[in-house]
Order: structure tokens, then sequence, then C-alpha cells
């Protein structure tokens, strides 16, 4: 009777250790069935070319296509599962402290800015979708601070941007000035990005005496050939020239038939290349 006992508690050890076994075994393999429900098709993305009759100015429902998430912490799985086609362009926004690069940034966000906004110390993150011709593109914008200790952040934020946006204030010229620091930086970690000067708070810069106006436009046409960037007068108060900076980024990167026309008349949101 006591060696009938012994093996029948032999018996149940066995059993336990084996069930507590399956349910670890099933425990993994259920975490890695999630990880490849997550990460499962989405190559790596590769920019593509748009057709030749591509226009960019498509129906503002269209323009104003955007992915929204109802909510990030269920649906992270689905996000990533219809990113395959989209294409992703970085831009870069560098300048110094209180010239008005958010507000750029926010105004053409819009209101996506409430579905797709992370901020850090020392850098803030936009992102705005687009459709054009059917084809899903997101502009993933990097506003740098414009303060000393936000300058570690310059390598992170340029790598891999196709332009970066050196930005100013119209009404200071020492922000002008500090464009050089900002373009040096940037150049050692990026040589390919579409260069853009950008001139902030055209609204305000109207108002300033005449003679003063045409010293400041020509130091930032001096400036922008020497970096061989477009130069863009706006004001993201009223909106000016802010969505057809991006136009024309998109423009130059996939060839397409739009172009941007200059104006170099004193008094009007400058455009030069």
């Amino acid at each position: 009777m006591t060696q009938l006992c012994r093996k029948i508690v032999h018996v149940n050890l066995r059993w336990n250790i084996f069930d507590r076994v399956s349910i670890i075994r099933e425990f993994f393999k259920f975490i890695w069935d999630r990880f490849l429900v997550c990460s499962i098709g989405k190559p790596a993305i590769k920019y593509q070319r748009l057709p030749l009759g591509t226009t960019l100015s498509p129906p503002p429902e269209a323009v104003e296509g955007v992915l929204v998430v109802d909510n990030p912490a269920t649906t992270s799985c689905k996000v990533y599962e219809t990113d395959a086609d989209l294409v992703s362009l970085k831009v870069s926004l560098l300048g110094d402290c209180q010239i008005g690069k958010t507000s750029f940034m926010s105004k053409y966000v819009g209101d996506e800015q409430e579905q797709r906004y992370l901020q850090m110390t020392g850098v803030t993150l936009m992102d705005k979708t687009l459709i054009v011709q059917g084809a899903r593109i997101s502009f993933s914008l990097w506003d740098v601070g414009g303060d000393q200790s936000s300058m570690d952040h310059v390598p992170i934020a340029c790598k891999d941007a196709v332009a970066i946006f050196f930005m100013f204030d119209l009404t200071s010229r020492c922000t002008l000035n500090s464009v050089v620091g900002w373009y040096t930086q940037a150049r050692k970690w990026n040589q390919t990005a579409i260069p853009i000067l950008i001139g902030t708070k055209f609204d305000d810069f109207v108002r300033l005496p005449p003679d003063l106006q045409w010293t400041i436009v020509t130091q930032a046409r001096a400036y922008a050939k020497a970096m061989k960037a477009t130069l863009f007068f706006s004001s993201a108060t009223h909106n000016i020239n802010v969505n057809k900076i991006f136009k024309f980024i998109l423009a130059k990167l996939f060839n397409l038939p739009w172009k941007v026309e200059r104006n170099l008349n004193i008094g009007e949101p400058i455009i030069d290349y």
C-alpha cells in the first residue's frame, strides 16, 4: 500500500510540473504572437515617384486627410499595419528662441496636432499626413528649441531629414545673424537636405521703416544665396507662405509640375531662389 501511495504521489508531482511548464509555454507563445501581429508586414519605407500629372492642389477634403487614432493604447498594431504605403518625410526647424517656429509648425499641422503631438526637453514633434493623388505622405516635423542647451538635439533632428528650415524673426536682425551658426551645425550631420531660409512674423515686418525693410531683405537674400537656399518670408498669424513652403518641398522631392513664383517686391512676402 505504501508503494502504491508513493507512485501516486510521484505521478501527481510530474503532472503538476508538466502543467506549470505548459502554462509558461502558452504565455511565451501569446507574447510572441502579439509581437508578430504588431511587427509583421512593415517593410522599410522608400520614397516613391508620384505620377507626372500629379497636382499639389487636390480637393480640400483630400489634402486634409488625416490618419486618426481613437485610442493609441488599443489600436497601435492597427496603425502599424496601415503604414506600409506611407511616405514619411522628416523636416527639421532650426533657429533662435521666440522667433515663431512652433507657431509656424502649428499653423501648418492645424487640428491634427491634437492627434499627433509630442514634446520633449528641447524638441517638439508634430506630424501632418496628406493624401496627394492617392499617395499618403506624412511630414514629420522636428522643432529644436533655440536655447544653447538644445544644440545637443541638432544631430538627431537633422539626421535623415529631407529638408531643413533655417528660421529667423524678420523684426530681429540678430536672429538672422544666428542662422549662420545653425546652418554650420546642421550641415555637420546632414549635407543633402533641402535648405530653406524662412523669415517669420512678416505681419510685423511690414510695419518697419522701408529703409530697414530693404536692409533686412538684402541681408536675407545674401545669406540664402550663400546657403544655396530658397528664401521665404512668412506669417503664421495670417498663414502667409506656410502651406506654400511645404508644397515647394514636395515639388522638389518628387519632380512635380508645380513652381513657386519669385517675388522681390519690398513690402510683399519675399520669395527668392
